[in-house]
C-alpha cells in the first residue's frame, strides 16, 4: 500500500515525499515545532526511526532544526515548503483514509485491527524473544541462538 501513496504523491508532483514523511508532517503541523523524542512517540515509532525519518525530511527541505533545552536535543520544524504542502497532504489523507476504510469494508476481518493486534502482541512479547525462544526447538547444537 505504501507504494501506491507514494504513486499517489508523484501523480500530484510531491517529488521526494515519501509515505512515512506525512505522520511527521500532521504532528508537527498539529503541534508546532517538537523534539525527535515528541515526534517518535506522536508517531508510534521508535527514536530511531524518527531520527532517520526526520534526516530524509531535511535532505527534501521539508524540515530545519533549532537547538533544544540542552546539547543533545534537536527541536525540528516544519520549513515553508512543507507548510505549503499541507492543503494537498490534508486532502491526499482525507482520501487515502477513505479508500481505507473501503478496503476494510471488503474485508472479512478488519485490517486496522488486525494490525492493532499484531502491534499489541508485539509489544507484550517483541519479536526477537519470540526468535530466541523458538530456536532451541529447531534442533542441533549449531542451530541455537544465543542473545
Amino acid at each position: 500500500m505504501d507504494g501506491d501513496v507514494a504513486s499517489v504523491y508523484a501523480d500530484l508532483g510531491l517529488t521526494g515525499f515519501r509515505p512515512r514523511f506525512a505522520p511527521v508532517v500532521r504532528a508537527l503541523a498539529a503541534s508546532g515545532p517538537s523534539s525527535i523524542r515528541d515526534l517518535a512517540r506522536a508517531t508510534g515509532v521508535t527514536h530511531s526511526a524518527a531520527s532517520q525519518t526526520v534526516a530524509q525530511m531535511a535532505e527534501e527541505a521539508l524540515v530545519g532544526f533549532a537547538p533544544g533545552a540542552d546539547a543533545r536535543q534537536r527541536i525540528v520544524r516544519l520549513t515553508p515548503k512543507a507548510e505549503s504542502l499541507l492543503p494537498m497532504l490534508d486532502a491526499e489523507w482525507a482520501a487515502t483514509t477513505a479508500a481505507a476504510t473501503q478496503l476494510e469494508a471488503e474485508l472479512s476481518f478488519p485490517l486496522s485491527r488486525l494490525v492493532g493486534e499484531a502491534l499489541d502482541a508485539l509489544r507484550r512479547r517483541p519479536m526477537r524473544r519470540r526468535i530466541t525462544d523458538a530456536a532451541p526447538r529447531l534442533g542441533g547444537p549449531d542451530e541455537v541462538l544465543s542473545v
